[in-house]
């Protein structure tokens, strides 16, 4: 089957071509024609599957004709994070490149002044996280009865991350004769409760089992002997330091690890940056975009960058921690061997993980991950203190991969420190009055992030 079977315009058909695909994926050949139709599309899909493309040729094909009004948006895209948000945006860029649609961005980050002017002007399409989103609507900056179409993507995780009754207020405020696309990759009660209330005969697309893993994926793991952080993070430079490994995502439960494990690596030589929620939209927009662009060789991420992401070509994900949620795991590991790409896995498991590994092994179907053999590197180094993992040639190699430096040892703004700085600390006077002989750091700031020295940068490991 062709993009032309599904009843595509001619425009729309030039920029799929021009985009580079040529066939449509299952969830596409499903989810497509119905949505073509005028019907309610409820899609059980996992990351990576296309999905994204599922929702917007048809809602390109139909907005083509008509005029948005001012503050009436005629189409509503809900995204549970900043970045799936600016993804989908990229994504309507690309295929609505031959109409003349017109589309406004509503996430947190960016002021309002920019995101008001463009609502005045009239948009044709709203892509919207939902805090942001009843923010504007609440301040009378926004009218919700002119939708036409309505899109909630990525639903599990507007659950999981406490959205559900603000998706809710925002379906009453959206008219009775809307379109209703609704994407989710699992459907636990409270996502079926919703769309049993909101979605009107809808047509039921389901591509692949909720919760499994790719066959594309080779997956290992590493049984840390104690819950050593500093062990940890030693055997997590072992692993990357292969030389197959090109690039890699290492998530971590925490933003407080994130930053710590980011900060470990760049220490010792690695090219990484942390991303998670508490960092600067700007910063994180960076951060991606110099990944994708292999200027970043290894992303240090909180599940914020788990689901959603378009990031081709990753060789490896790391689970530094295992995840509380065994879902989790699933999402996290399907950044790696997308598009019919080989990929790795590497989960470090303490004895104090047992709980949410088993976890994992039941939601996967799995009896058991294969362990790698790490007996001799940790009785080689019992407490983590052992020897850099790097040895200069290999780093002076890394760096040639990926045409970049290591990243300076700093951290970007905060989100809640996003336009002040904080004034320079008075330094304490010293009773000997010597002058002092310590080295001012060399590397002071990031290009374009401006002065912001983050915290955890300036503490020791």
């Amino acid at each position: 089957m062709s993009f032309a079977d599904l009843g595509l315009e001619p425009k729309l058909l030039e920029a799929i071509a021009k985009s580079g695909y040529e066939t449509p994926t299952p969830i596409q050949k499903e989810a497509v024609p119905p949505a073509l139709e005028g019907r309610d599309v409820l899609g059980i899909a996992q990351t990576g599957t296309g999905k994204t493309a599922s929702f917007t040729l048809p809602m390109i094909q139909r907005l083509a004709k008509g005029r948005a009004k001012a503050r009436m948006p005629r189409s509503l895209v809900l995204a549970p994070t900043r970045e799936l948000a600016a993804q989908v945006s990229e994504n309507f860029e690309k295929y609505g490149a031959n109409h003349k649609l017109s589309m406004a961005l509503l996430i947190g980050g960016v002021s309002f002044g920019d995101q008001d002017a463009k609502l005045t002007r009239g948009v044709d399409v709203l892509i919207a996280t939902p805090g942001r989103l009843l923010d504007h609507f609440e301040r009378g900056r926004l009218l919700l009865n002119g939708i036409e179409v309505m899109v909630v993507d990525e639903a599990d995780r507007m659950l999981d991350m406490g959205f559900i009754p603000d998706i809710e207020k925002i379906f009453k405020l959206t008219p009775m004769t809307r379109q209703t696309l609704f994407f989710s990759a699992t459907m636990p009660p409270e996502i079926q409760r919703i769309t049993d209330q909101f979605l009107h005969a809808p047509a039921r697309v389901e591509v692949s089992k909720p919760a499994t893993t790719a066959d594309t994926i080779t997956q290992r793991i590493v049984r840390v002997p104690t819950k050593d952080d500093k062990l940890k993070r030693h055997a997590l430079r072992e692993l990357i330091s292969h030389d197959d490994v090109k690039n890699g995502i290492i998530f971590c439960n925490r933003k407080s690890t994130v930053d710590i494990v980011a900060k470990s690596l760049q220490k010792h030589g690695f090219n990484a940056r942390p991303l998670h929620g508490d960092l600067a939209q700007a910063f994180r927009m960076e951060t991606l975009e110099k990944f994708r662009n292999n200027e970043i060789q290894f992303l240090v991420a909180s599940d914020v960058a788990a689901r959603g992401l378009d990031i081709p070509a990753v060789s490896h994900v790391f689970n530094y921690d295992v995840p509380i949620h065994s879902d989790d795991y699933v999402h996290r590991i399907g950044r790696t061997g997308r598009a019919g790409l080989k990929g790795a896995a590497m989960m470090l498991v303490t004895p104090t993980d047992s709980k949410h590994y088993d976890a994992i092994l039941k939601t996967t179907g799995a009896e058991e991950i294969e362990a790698l053999d790490f007996t001799r590197f940790f009785e080689e180094n019992p407490s983590g203190r052992g020897r850099r993992s790097t040895k200069p040639d290999q780093k002076n190699s890394r760096n040639q991969r990926t045409k970049s430096k290591p990243e300076p040892t700093i951290e970007a703004p905060k989100e809640s420190a996003e336009t002040a700085e904080a004034p320079p600390t008075p330094r304490r006077k010293r009773s000997d009055a010597k002058p002092s002989r310590r080295r001012e750091p060399q590397n002071e700031k990031v290009v374009g992030l401006g002065d912001h020295v983050p915290e955890f940068m300036t503490r020791g490991i």
